[in-house]
């Protein structure tokens, strides 16, 4: 499958259009969905996507970084009739590089149990330093 990684901020309306056609789409609580999405694609540091020649969107990966010590990959996604071609391994990739490289910065994830494989593909392991404080309101939903 050829395919192009760039770094690209998308708009809201496209990262909505494209959570509809992978399983990221119910990773996110419904409450201030669409004010919270616009924010995210404006402001994210690692902001990549994938695309064929064509300009379809196939991938997308979000990450945080302080380009010193550490990644944290809050968004990966491929459109669900392109997974297993190497798009999401290549966008990692790519967002660590960006990050400062494997030798430099930790990455981290939040993965669903059903990217857990994928994950552990690429060398992850599941930490046990990691504290989480969470007080928000969160109604599952998916994006549809």
């Amino acid at each position: 499958m050829d395919y192009n990684i760039h770094r690209e901020r998308l708009t809201a309306e496209e990262y909505i259009d494209f959570l509809k056609n992978t399983d990221l789409g119910s990773q996110y609580p419904r409450e201030r969905f669409d004010e919270r999405i616009q924010m995210l694609v404006k402001t994210v540091p690692i902001s990549l996507t994938a695309r064929n020649s064509d300009g379809r969107l196939l991938g997308v990966c979000f990450g945080i970084t302080d380009f010193a010590y550490w990644l944290f990959i809050t968004d990966l996604g491929v459109v669900r009739d392109c997974i297993g071609h190497g798009i999401g391994r290549a966008l990692v990739k790519r967002a660590h590089e960006l990050a400062g490289g494997e030798k430099d910065i930790v990455m981290y994830t939040c993965a669903n149990e059903n990217a857990v494989q994928f994950y552990e593909k690429l060398g992850m392991t599941k930490p046990n330093d990691v504290m989480v404080y969470d007080r928000i309101d969160w109604t599952d939903f998916t994006v549809e």
